[in-house]
């Protein structure tokens, strides 16, 4: 199995630790990683504005760089669930199809496809999840709170396996924190007083991390976080996923 890692041009410029931690946790499950280095935007911004008819140069060199790889796995829902809805090519549609069906969210790729039961990991903190609208109702990596269905949540199968990590209740689990893209630039009233509100249901039940499996939506309550003076931090699942345990040093006499 050989796996494409694609990481969103927001991730590369702003949170590479995300995208190291989620090379190095592949790698460690065993996984033959490629980065293909001629990848950039996959042209969601454009598509969520309005303008997925100026995507056409993203949409194919996406495929020239990814369709060679039996899967193609990135540390953002939103950005897979954009390929996986609008990936198309006049004369790739083959190739398109491919990267469609194969393209993964690393939570689901670590749950569906390796089948992962357990992880070589610590983390020794509290910690909020917070379940990203594109994730949970695009990608269902979560039951949705408001459905009488059984619930399940693949964030939190893999989390439940990290070393004393203890995760906090939330009032409102899955409520969006307002950021949608554009959204938080053509609606920043909103947008702000939603993240604050999703940002106070974290605080006010003692997290100390706020995690999730799309950096964009972590972004936005970063944001709020700083212009607050909080302590708390925002961290990209994979990082905690491959946060390893502390070597205790041996002592001789």
């Amino acid at each position: 199995m050989t796996v494409g890692l694609f990481i969103p041009c927001y991730v590369d410029q702003f949170y590479p630790g995300a995208a190291i931690a989620t090379l190095k946790l592949l790698k460690k499950l065993g996984v033959n990683v490629v980065y293909p280095a001629g990848q950039t935007c996959c042209g969601q911004p454009m598509a969520n504005s309005g303008y997925e008819h100026l995507t056409g140069g993203c949409n194919h060199l996406f495929i020239d760089n990814f369709s060679g790889f039996d899967y193609i796995v990135s540390p953002s829902g939103s950005c897979v669930l954009h390929l996986k809805e609008h990936l198309h090519a006049q004369g790739q549609e083959d190739k398109a199809a491919h990267i469609r069906n194969r393209i993964y969210e690393l939570t689901e790729f670590l749950t569906d496809v390796l089948k992962v039961k357990k992880l070589n990991a610590r983390f020794p903190h509290k910690v909020g999840v917070h379940q990203s609208c594109h994730g949970q109702r695009g990608l269902m990596l979560s039951q949705m709170s408001e459905l009488v269905a059984q619930p399940f949540s693949k964030p939190m199968q893999l989390l439940n396996m990290v070393e004393d990590l203890e995760v906090i209740s939330l009032n409102r689990k899955d409520e969006c924190c307002g950021f949608g893209g554009t959204f938080c630039v053509a609606e920043e009233a909103v947008s702000a007083k939603m993240g604050k509100d999703r940002v106070n249901d974290h605080l006010m039940n003692g997290a100390e991390y706020i995690t999730g499996a799309d950096m964009s939506c972590l972004m936005h309550m970063e944001g709020i976080l700083r212009r607050q003076n909080s302590n708390v931090k925002v961290i990209h699942i994979a990082e905690i996923l491959n946060a390893e345990p502390e070597r205790i040093p041996v002592t001789t006499d």
